[in-house]
């Protein structure tokens, strides 16, 4: 009898990633623009408030400044077909990109959310603006935190 245990592939082929315009049609490279706008909400929506805590408001706006620039890099490799020499390289600076970059993003979304409740609680005379502007960002970089997450996972079983 033949060996009944898992039969691996001599050799395989990593799958190309698409470039151009290509890049917007296929997951998880799709989820690179909407990535760029919710940041980009984090980011304006910081810089709108009152920032009363800066030791965890200047991380969030680290987090969001750095992620937008580093993703808008990784958009416009991608988009001008600068990856094309080595794919497999590429993906997976694709996956170890996007996972740190959702650990940072969530601990930027629990930072933001803390700063929320901290305003609610503590900070006279109460600015409902102030306060739904913090709410608003710490909405949006939860959101931001899945699409990484959902981005670095996407990355890692394609």
């Amino acid at each position: 009898m033949g060996s009944q245990g898992i039969q691996i592939p001599g050799s395989f082929e990593v799958p190309d990633i698409p470039s151009g315009v290509d890049i917007l049609r296929k997951l998880p490279y799709a989820f690179i623009i909407p990535e760029l706008i919710f940041g980009g909400w984090v980011w304006i929506l910081v810089a709108a408030t009152r920032v009363f805590m800066p030791v965890n408001q200047g991380w969030v706006m680290y987090v969001s400044v750095s992620s937008f620039v580093f993703s808008f890099i990784l958009l416009m490799v991608y988009l001008f077909g600068f990856h094309k020499n080595n794919c497999a390289t590429w993906r997976i600076v694709d996956v170890i990109y996007h996972g740190i970059t959702a650990i940072f993003y969530l601990s930027a979304a629990v930072l933001q959310a803390n700063a929320t409740i901290v305003y609610e609680k503590q900070h006279l005379p109460w600015q409902p603006v102030i306060y739904h502007l913090d709410a608003a960002a710490s909405i949006f970089a939860f959101i931001t935190t899945l699409l990484y997450v959902l981005h670095s996972f996407q990355s890692y079983v394609h």
